[in-house]
């Protein structure tokens, strides 16, 4: 079995590849990169593991759900974007898998065996990967938002890559939410917002050191605008996942996308 990369990639904002822009050509460069995406693997994954920036828990938690429905954790879109379809099947031998390997790393663990999947991953997983015939596990972010321990626990799920799952981390680079509001609503001014911070970032992910690496990213508020582009950092962290379990690879950043009046950036190791 060849070994799967590890990605993060920028989930969009809302259902934004299912409903109409201004300009309609806002998110057209997203789009084909994430149509693009399983063109570059190096085989059809045996499973999906993603860590979205929509579901925090006290500890890390894992999907059990064998047939996970659709949560739109999203508000005042056009009503079509409510009847989006996306039914991948669960897998819970890979849940207790990865249960199994984030407690060998010395984490708690909890199973959650309702949950569906969350926008951040339905979104754009409905475009990479429309035919939904790949099984499908989501892994929670720790609430403390602990970036060293989700360095740790993404290095935790290293192994997996050599059993056929792809690791997917679904966030945004710049999530200011009040900035992307405002340009949503015809309010742009100046020039593109966060790229300070993106090519700060950039620069950190593709350390040739992992050790470095590691230690940039764990110290991420520390980068120009960071707390600009990140207020909270829930949508940041599942790159902090993907990186650590990128292990020695280096990264490589995939996507630098402008929209919303904002930098959005996807991220490869392996």
């Amino acid at each position: 079995m060849t070994r799967q990369p590890a990605h993060f990639i920028p989930h969009g904002g809302g259902p934004c590849f299912f409903m109409d822009w201004d300009p309609p050509t806002e998110w057209d460069r997203h789009r084909a990169f994430l149509e693009a995406l399983p063109g570059t693997l190096p085989e059809r994954p045996r499973a999906l593991l993603v860590i979205s920036g929509h579901w925090e828990e006290p500890v890390f938690t894992v999907q059990h759900n064998p047939a996970p429905g659709l949560l739109f954790d999203y508000y005042g879109f056009p009503p079509h974007t409510y009847d989006l379809t996306w039914s991948a099947p669960g897998d819970t031998a890979l849940a207790e898998r990865v249960e199994a390997l984030i407690a060998g790393a010395g984490f708690e663990t909890a199973r959650d065996t309702a949950r569906g999947f969350d926008h951040g991953v339905f979104v754009p997983l409905k475009v990479a990967f429309p035919a939904a015939d790949i099984p499908t596990v989501q892994l929670s972010l720790r609430a403390d938002m602990d970036a060293g321990a989700h360095l740790a626990m993404g290095r935790a799920l290293a192994p997996l890559r050599d059993e056929g799952v792809l690791i997917i981390g679904t966030g945004n680079t710049f999530h200011n939410m009040a900035v992307l509001m405002r340009s949503m609503r015809g309010g742009r001014r100046g020039p593109v917002e966060g790229g300070d911070f993106d090519a700060w970032l950039g620069d950190a992910v593709t350390r040739p050191d992992p050790a470095e690496r590691d230690r940039l990213l764990a110290g991420w508020e520390a980068g120009p605008g960071a707390r600009h582009a990140a207020p909270r950092e829930e949508h940041l962290l599942p790159l902090h996942v993907v990186a650590g379990a990128g292990g020695a690879d280096r990264g490589v950043k995939t996507l630098e996308d402008h929209v919303m009046g904002a930098v959005e950036s996807a991220f490869r190791f392996g």
